[in-house]
């Protein structure tokens, strides 16, 4: 059974295009990229697919030159697929294993422009880092991330409740037995997560235990990945940095809370192959005075996401952290206190926040703190939206939202939004620090950030 991505209307558009390039489809390992590229392919006449770790073969057609009619009339002998342009998808996967066939890319653009061209890979970013230039201007790229909430409804057969959230707003709640039924639903989200494979054992089981092996499975899967990272780093080192990242997920990363006994330049180094390969996910403090948030942005300063959620608790269990206490929490726990307690909520809203954006760049988060002596007050998440908007991940009364206030106030802000597990909702804040200005803040479901999000 397919699974429905929301990255599938933009292949479609790109499939339909008279001006298409070459995609590189960049992600991490098992969100999904291949899944996707063989969907598409069952809307055209053909599709042939070449896979250069499998296959690998296939490389010496791409070492001799980059002529490309040459390239075509060798893969479709081999292939004993005829591959047309115009009617033919030919899909390069695990594409990193030859550089040749990343630069010969741009060139399909130039001498074959009909034909469709995909190329994906695992570790492609590495390879990437590795090219002087892979054909600027000639090859689009397109970014793929794990199932969001809303594809988990869909791949459930909850596309009724899915159209009413869509529609529902601080003007429009939903109705009680909705909001409680999507309440049920983010608690299992919360532990399956958004990796297609699992999501897919949800749906055929509905056994928590069956989708923590696949999780195990993803994450050994992961960490054998280690030793082809193209800078030799230490894969203890990697798997010591990946755990420690879950440990310290949503707080400032220490490089020196990683342990065992490492250099803090090898710990970074370590981290950056994490991102590179799209395990970790920063969110980079920002002043936020204005837009865009980037450049004011700090590098020193990261908080780090495992980029699914499922996966973090896996990886915390391997850590040594007994996560039956955890589970237990999401489960049952008051959605009040479920959103307050530990940084799971504030994980998950900010990898909902990133992967609703358009696929067809590449996305950053930021937070703020501020970094005045004896002060403590932090922003979630600050997204740029018809201006600067504040996000709060927290349940509670408007009285203990004080950091939202000083950068509102600061800032000279008048809207914010709130996310709880609270219904749709907005309030009236009267700033008496601020002469009495008035602050606006809609709260917003934590299930529903999909509303939030601009594509």
């Amino acid at each position: 059974m397919y699974l429905k991505r929301l990255i599938d209307s933009y292949l479609d558009k790109w499939a339909i295009s008279k001006d298409h390039k070459p995609i590189l489809l960049r992600g991490a390992r098992q969100v999904g990229k291949s899944t996707v590229v063989r969907h598409l392919g069952e809307a055209f006449d053909s599709f042939v697919e070449i896979n250069f770790e499998r296959q690998p073969e296939y490389k010496n057609v791409f070492k001799r030159d980059l002529i490309v009619d040459r390239i075509v009339s060798e893969l479709s002998a081999i292939s004993a697929i005829k591959i047309v342009p115009g009617q033919t998808l030919l899909f390069l996967d695990e594409i990193q294993e030859c550089q040749e066939a990343i630069m010969s890319l741009r060139f399909f653009k130039e001498e074959m422009a009909d034909l469709h061209v995909i190329a994906a890979g695992s570790l492609l970013e590495f390879a990437l880092s590795e090219l002087p230039t892979f054909g600027v201007g000639r090859i689009h790229s397109m970014y793929m991330y794990p199932m969001t909430f809303d594809e988990f409804l869909d791949a459930n057969g909850e596309t009724i409740l899915l159209d009413y959230k869509k529609n529902a707003s601080p003007d429009r709640p939903l109705p009680e037995p909705l909001h409680n039924k999507l309440i049920a639903l983010i608690r299992s989200y919360f532990l399956v997560g958004g990796m297609p494979e699992v999501v897919g054992k949800w749906v055929e089981t509905h056994d928590y235990l069956q989708c923590q092996e696949l999780q195990d499975d993803i994450v050994s899967g992961y960490e054998d990945d280690f030793p082809k990272y193209k800078r030799k780093i230490d894969s203890a080192l990697l798997r010591l940095t990946m755990r420690s990242a879950a440990v310290q997920v949503t707080k400032k990363f220490s490089y020196s809370e990683v342990g065992g006994g490492h250099r803090i330049e090898e710990v970074k180094k370590a981290l950056e192959m994490l991102l590179l390969a799209g395990i970790c996910i920063p969110v980079v403090r920002t002043d936020a005075n204005g837009l865009p948030l980037g450049s004011e942005s700090d590098s020193k300063y990261r908080k780090i996401l495992i980029l699914d959620s499922g996966l973090m608790l896996r990886l915390l269990n391997m850590s040594s952290i007994d996560i039956s206490k955890i589970t237990s929490e999401i489960l049952t726990e008051d959605p009040t206190n479920l959103v307050n307690k530990g940084p799971l909520a504030e994980m998950v809203a900010g990898l909902e926040l990133l992967r609703y954006k358009t696929p067809n760049l590449r996305h950053e988060l930021y937070y703020w703190v501020r970094l005045a002596k004896n002060s403590q007050a932090e922003i979630d998440y600050v997204e740029a939206s018809d201006g600067i908007l504040p996000i709060e991940i927290k349940a509670g009364m408007k009285g203990g939202m004080k950091s939202l206030w000083i950068f509102m106030r600061e800032k000279k802000l008048s809207s914010a939004v709130r996310c709880s597990l609270e219904n749709f909702n907005r309030f009236e804040y009267i700033d008496k620090e601020a002469s009495g200005e008035v602050r606006n803040v809609e709260i917003c479901p934590l299930y529903a950030i999909s509303n939030l999000v601009k594509p």
